[in-house]
């Protein structure tokens, strides 16, 4: 047979239609190329429960392991103001007040208010068209916890007088809980814990383990020379030549039997003892920093209104320990956490004697000058008081003897108060101390009570681990932030008697939300924390997803208009619930925090 593609004409027309075919061909290629992404975008929205739209290449939804754990640079100042009878000024907004660091003037960049009423939950909104169950008990949702007190006492500094008078004033305390308080028991020594609880019978023994215990000194054990621990602070730190030569004397009193020959070794002992004295105190004030951070950690995770009621005698604070000091109130500020104080002493005047039940053993020379140090120290204690009050917006009760009274309204927050935030312009890194003063802009003669300064940073903080902490401290706070709009819905399925499984709802809508141009898509990563407390307000589980958005403008246009819901589910069993959850975007760090609660029956 002969092949038709031998002749030339033959072989010019298979050419020119194959070649037809081939462009033919190309051509519906690159149409189909160019309709593919036109026919996702159109594609219906997904589920609720799904990642915001079927655009795998465009947004990618992952779950991480919790990081629970402020804004970079804000310095927070909690601000009470009261009028000149005490009672508490409430109508003050923002341009009321004027802050200064270091006597400039600084732009107060946050402001909001907090009362007793802020933090009331109400029930999680309903998940539309939810095939589980939603809403619940509403007198267990209003038996939720709104307040949380933490009882600390001071046994480490308390002498025992002073643990009986408070022990038996505290009682009184519980008689006036509300439903919704809850009530924990410390103490600075870590020997007594009760965590929070509204049942009266835990929080009564609790109190019959609070008992003196001294870290150091005691039983009647005097050092040759016998130095205390105000008197080794303006030794080693203070070099006030004074206190030396009383040291000095001492010793050659109690070891060298007076003889002036052996001065130089007097004072080589009274140097060594005085130094051995002011690290043990130090060691001694540390360890209850150590348990007062604890306990601010601890409160820190509880949803709702914060505040510590620390009965203490007080202590000498040495000026390389006030750095410490500062950072409680730091910390507590940062948590919304008031710090009310009462001076376990009641009413109290000095005694040059000191401790009738250890009287010192002064010599004639050194008992005059001896004396004064310890009417200085016992005057002192009671700073550390003073700042930790005033520092974080309470109150310091002192110098009254009904400590059930002053227990009773240090239980309960401020009527009102104010939270003030700046972010200090061209901060140095060299950890110095900051003076900050609140007035009115009005000069009132109202009483201001603010946090009197901070330290600064000596490092910057990682940006990763910085917005991983800013997370953790809006899920843990009850705050409400609406940078970003978004909606709280929860619904819940029992699978038995026993288990339940509930599933958080989070609505975002896209139109304020900052995106990134790069590479014709539209980015940003958003993190989405989920966080469920139980009745007492303890953490019982929580989550995070991760969404990573490469949005085309066609998805974002679309998406605008509906938003995207993620969902987040937990197995839990029967019970009320507050449910709190946090959205922050990566490119603008906006946040948005919302709460809820679900009551789940048994």
């Amino acid at each position: 047979m002969l092949n038709p593609l031998r002749f030339p004409f033959t072989r010019r027309t298979f050419g020119l239609l194959l070649k037809a075919l081939l462009v033919a061909s190309c051509a519906a290629c690159q149409v189909r190329a160019q309709e593919a992404p036109a026919k996702s975008e159109t594609q219906p929205q997904a589920p609720a429960a799904q990642a915001p739209g079927n655009e795998t290449s465009e947004v990618s939804t992952r779950d991480t392991p919790p990081t629970f754990r402020v804004r970079v640079n804000l310095v927070l100042v909690r601000v009470v103001v009261r009028d000149g009878s005490g009672k508490v000024v409430s109508n003050l907004k923002k341009e009321d007040f004027q802050l200064s660091d270091n006597r400039k003037p600084q732009v107060i960049s946050t402001f909001s208010t907090e009362t007793p009423e802020s933090h009331k939950v109400a029930p999680a909104t309903p998940a539309p068209n939810a095939d589980g169950n939603v809403s619940g008990d509403p007198a267990a949702i209003a038996a939720l916890p709104q307040r949380f007190v933490a009882v600390v006492f001071d046994d480490t500094d308390m002498l025992i007088e002073d643990a009986l008078w408070v022990r038996t004033a505290a009682t009184k305390l519980f008689a006036s809980l509300a439903p919704t308080d809850r009530v924990g028991i410390y103490s600075t020594s870590g020997q007594v814990t009760q965590e929070f609880t509204q049942e009266r019978e835990p929080l009564q023994e609790s109190l019959l383990r609070v008992v003196p215990r001294p870290l150091a000194g005691g039983n009647g054990f005097h050092d040759c020379p016998d130095i205390s621990y105000y008197q080794a602070d303006q030794i080693q730190n203070k070099q006030d030549t004074q206190a030396q030569a009383v040291a000095a004397q001492d010793a050659l009193d109690c070891a060298f039997s007076g003889d002036p020959r052996f001065m130089a070794q007097a004072q080589a002992l009274a140097a060594s003892t005085s130094q051995r004295v002011l690290s043990s105190g130090d060691s001694q004030i540390t360890y209850v920093y150590q348990h007062l951070e604890d306990i601010i950690r601890r409160l820190a995770g509880m949803p709702g209104q914060r505040v510590i009621a620390f009965v203490s005698p007080g202590f000498v604070v040495t000026t390389v320990l006030t750095s410490d000091s500062s950072s409680l109130i730091d910390r507590a500020n940062r948590a919304n956490i008031v710090i009310n104080t009462i001076d376990a002493r009641g009413l109290f005047t000095p005694d040059l004697m000191g401790d009738i039940s250890d009287p010192p053993h002064d010599s004639v020379k050194t008992a005059g000058i001896k004396g004064s140090y310890r009417v200085q120290s016992q005057l002192a204690q009671s700073d550390i008081l003073a700042q930790l009050a005033d520092g974080t917006g309470g109150t310091f009760f002192h110098n009254r003897n009904d400590i059930d009274e002053g227990l009773r309204e240090a239980a309960a927050a401020p009527a009102m108060s104010y939270l003030l935030g700046f972010s200090p312009q061209n901060l140095k890194l060299n950890g110095a101390y900051h003076i900050l003063k609140v007035s009115l802009a009005s000069k009132q003669k109202f009483n201001v009570q603010a946090r009197h300064g901070y330290y600064a940073p000596r490092t910057i903080k990682d940006p990763v681990e910085a917005a991983k902490e800013e997370i953790q401290e809006a899920l843990f706070s009850q705050d409400e932030i609406h940078d970003l709009p978004v909606e709280l819905q929860t619904q819940f399925f029992k699978k038995d008697e026993s288990q339940a499984r509930l599933a958080v709802l989070t609505h975002v809508d896209v139109k304020g939300i900052r995106f990134r141009k790069a590479d014709g898509r539209n980015s940003d990563d958003l993190t989405v924390a989920t966080a469920i407390f139980d009745e007492n307000g303890n953490f019982v589980t929580g989550g995070e997803k991760i969404v990573e958005m490469k949005l085309l403008d066609k998805t974002v246009e679309r998406m605008s208009r509906s938003g995207f819901t993620l969902k987040s589910s937990f197995d839990i069993k029967p019970g009320t619930y507050l449910v709190r959850m946090v959205v922050r975007d990566a490119e603008g760090s906006q946040m948005a925090a919302r709460n809820g609660a679900v009551s789940i029956p048994y």
